[in-house]
Order: structure tokens, then sequence, then C-alpha cells
């Protein structure tokens, strides 16, 4: 049995396009709940109307912070160093993935 421990670095590969379906959603569920807020507000039902937009994004939220871990969690990656790679050398200027773009001011 070797003494010897592997090494790993980890590297997250997540960009914005893996989470912007998402996002598209949750903000269609928020507009669908404003236009349903919208829709019963009146001078006697103006709690129900609040009500309905909390309950809403109280229900929503959970499920969106558990579709970003999820993807997040699904993104990072441990990569294993070669034993020759001196541990003190490491640094974060490392190549990108192909996959990924910097980002530019438009």
């Amino acid at each position: 049995m070797d003494n010897e421990q592997q090494i790993y670095r980890m590297r997250c590969t997540l960009t914005f396009g893996d989470i912007y379906g998402q996002i598209i959603i949750w903000l269609i569920v928020i507009f669908i709940s404003l236009a349903t807020t919208l829709a019963i507000w009146s001078s006697t039902r103006q709690a129900y109307a609040f009500l309905t937009i909390g309950v809403v994004v109280v229900l929503s939220l959970p499920f969106l912070v558990f579709a970003f871990v999820t993807t997040l969690l699904n993104h990072i990656e441990f990569v294993p160093l070669e034993t020759e790679t001196n541990t003190n050398q490491l640094s974060l200027n490392t190549p990108r993935p192909a996959t990924q773009k910097p980002a530019t001011a438009s």
C-alpha cells in the first residue's frame, strides 16, 4: 500500500448559460403571480392580493435554490494532479476550459 496521498484540484465549470433557463422560468412565475395580484386587487381584497404574491414567492423560492445548488454541484469536478507537480507551483492562472469565455463589457 502506498503512503502517498493523491492531490486533487477542485474545478467549477458552471457558466451563466447553465442557469439561464432556471432564472427565466422563475421570472415567469413571478410575473404570473404579479398578474394574479393585480387581477384580484380591489378595495376589499387587498389582503388576499398581498397574500397571493407572498405565497407564490415563498413556495417557489426553495425550488429555485434547490435547482441552483444541484446545478452547481453537478458542475464541480475534482481533477487529480500528477505526483511530480509541486503543490507550491499551483496558481490561479491555469488555462480555462475551452467552453468558457471571459466576460466582456458591451
